[in-house]
């Protein structure tokens, strides 16, 4: 398997948390054993508990660039790729922010509106615009 199958994963896994607020051991067990190399099973234990664990401060983050749309005014699936890109923008230092940035527009575009990858996109240039600051 590959890194992207797995940032797929956690999405589908960051999707379902945005309608239950709960983690679903049962469905991240069942992505863990879908033949994942150990390294992304890391990376999914990673981005998985990580995206949970800061949730709050992800959404204060997306709330600040998305001027005009309130956070339940986003569409999940525009939401969860903007959780799964921000966190690995801000906490996950091995992986290149452009990287983050494409991964998540793929993502958008596969399981998205037609016009949802320009409004994530847009959120995220502006993340990386502050990240690259620092």
């Amino acid at each position: 398997m590959s890194r992207k199958i797995a940032r797929e994963y956690a999405y589908k896994l960051i999707f379902e948390f945005l309608f239950s607020n709960t983690v679903n051991n049962r469905t991240y067990e069942l992505f863990k054993c879908a033949d994942l190399d150990d390294n992304d099973i890391e990376y999914l234990e990673k981005v998985y508990s990580g995206v949970t664990a800061n949730y709050t401060d992800l959404l204060e983050t997306i709330s600040h660039y998305s001027h005009g749309f309130a956070i339940d005014r986003i569409y999940k699936a525009d939401l969860s790729a903007l959780l799964l890109a921000i966190y690995e923008m801000k906490y996950m230092k091995d992986i290149p922010l452009s990287v983050s940035i494409n991964e998540a527009i793929i993502i958008v575009k596969k399981y998205s509106t037609d016009k949802s990858h320009t409004f994530v996109n847009g959120i995220l240039a502006s993340v990386y615009k502050d990240l690259s600051k620092d």
